[in-house]
């Protein structure tokens, strides 16, 4: 279910979607039902599982980090700071993946260069 998730721009809305089937699939692996009425803390407890969309931001967290790691020229990270030219369609703009970055160091209180050299 995570392949690739580094590099995944998605919504609240698809993060639980995708939390919402980890659960059902260790629900079928313990052999218990939503008809057992076994909350949901109670089976992750149990599997020692944690959600997946923590995971994912942690994979996308160490991508960042790589990128920021690496030297000036690296073309990933004239990507990060790339500006287009031109407008946008109207409404809501569409989710980035460096809005998703921003939004998870700004709720944790990090810098980016506290990110970047947590790996060292």
């Amino acid at each position: 279910m995570m392949y690739a998730a580094e590099t995944w721009a998605i919504k609240k809305t698809e993060e639980k979607k995708l939390d919402v089937a980890e659960l059902r699939m260790l629900r079928w692996m313990c052999g218990v039902t939503r008809r057992d009425k076994i909350r949901n803390e109670v089976i992750t407890g149990t599997t020692g599982v944690t959600k997946l969309s923590d995971k994912i931001q942690v994979s996308r967290l160490r991508c960042y980090g790589h990128i920021m790691r690496r030297d000036e020229q690296y073309i990933g990270r004239g990507l990060l700071e790339i500006e287009v030219q031109g407008t946008r369609n109207g409404g809501r703009p569409k989710r980035r993946w460096m809005d998703c970055i921003k939004d998870y160091l700004r709720s944790k209180g990090l810098t980016g260069v506290e990110v970047w050299h947590r790996d060292r």
